[in-house]
């Protein structure tokens, strides 16, 4: 792999900027090719970036790695033609819509693909000393995390087309913390409790409970009814300690009550780029192209937080039954369709 790397976005929305932003800030990297389903948002963003408009179906367009910033729907077919084309990914969460897809991915990193899954706050250097504290205080007896903000008011999430709503796309950041804060213990079984609203046909309130094998229960709530604030916290506690972490609105983590000190933000970079993860992401990211390294979260990763958001929807749409993990229900549904096919 060449020091200078090339990169194409699919998709040119508001997550494709905050990478493109991201994207600035790593020496070697560059994006050459932008492609988006309207011609003129392509050329647009292409523009803003020095690089040339293209189609989807013209990815990689000679790129060494490709950012899939599409909805979620897109997402599979769009990593296996890049992947196709010779090119690594970094696919935005959720990872795709049915663990069907999800399935295909994992194939295609088995057989030598690089596909990187985008759960920025893993990166995010707060969140990795969440995690370093969290494995020193042994054995958790409590896990909460809560992701709490304002319904969004642009795209397409409020749609049937997007496969999910508020648990599938904004709950699969505190889920993901939540196996990666729990671990070496496997979830084992879940249960949840969605609620929807009459303007719109998809969820915007969950509460999944979370079992894992060491008996632990995690609580993980992710809201669309939150206040102008947003809310993204999470707790920890053992016999031996407690860890809170907080994203929004403050950054604070705390160990027994302790802060624990951060480190600062490189000069000439945006804090949030550097705080929520999306510049070490990027950064590992044009690590791994350039050495052939597979990425630290691949697609097992994110089909391992989608199985979890597959059974929570059979849950609640089965009255909040527990469902067994992994799951084992149809893997050609997207998660709102489980949820719709037994509810009420």
């Amino acid at each position: 792999m060449p020091e200078s790397i090339d990169l194409a976005f699919a998709g040119a929305g508001w997550i494709a900027a905050v990478h493109g932003y991201a994207v600035r800030h790593v020496p070697g990297l560059a994006i050459t090719k932008v492609a988006s389903r309207d011609p003129a948002r392509a050329a647009e963003a292409a523009t803003r970036v020095g690089a040339q408009p293209c189609t989807y179906d013209e990815l990689p367009a000679g790129a060494d790695g490709v950012v899939i910033c599409t909805p979620p729907a897109q997402h599979a077919t769009q990593a296996l033609a890049a992947l196709a084309g010779g090119a690594g990914v970094l696919v935005e969460k959720p990872l795709c819509t049915t663990l069907a897809e999800a399935d295909q991915l994992v194939a295609a990193a088995e057989a030598g693909g690089q596909i990187a899954y985008a759960e920025n706050l893993v990166h995010a250097p707060i969140v990795r000393q969440a995690l370093e504290h969290t494995a020193q205080i042994g054995p958790l007896d409590v896990l909460e995390l809560r992701a709490l903000q304002p319904r969004p008011s642009w795209g397409d999430f409020l749609t049937e087309s997007w496969g999910g709503g508020v648990l599938f796309d904004l709950g699969v950041h505190p889920l993901a913390i939540a196996l990666l804060m729990a671990a070496p213990a496997r979830p084992v079984e879940v249960r949840a409790t969605l609620e929807g609203a009459d303007d719109h046909p998809v969820d915007e309130y969950a509460e999944v409970l979370l079992r894992f094998d060491s008996d632990l229960t995690a609580r993980v709530i992710a809201s669309w009814r939150g206040g102008t604030d947003p809310i993204w916290d999470a707790q920890a506690s053992s016999y031996h300690g407690v860890v809170r972490l907080e994203l929004l609105p403050h950054l604070l983590l705390e160990r027994n009550g302790v802060a624990v000190p951060q480190p600062g933000v490189p000069e000439g970079v945006p804090r949030q780029l550097e705080e929520l993860g999306y510049l070490p992401q990027m950064e590992a990211f044009a690590v791994n192209l350039r050495d052939g390294r597979p990425p630290e979260l691949g697609a097992a990763f994110g089909r391992s937080v989608l199985d979890v958001v597959c059974a929570a929807y059979a849950s609640a749409g089965d009255d909040g039954d527990w469902v067994a993990l992994p799951f084992e229900g149809r893997r050609d549904r997207t998660p709102l369709a489980l949820w719709q096919a037994d509810s009420p």
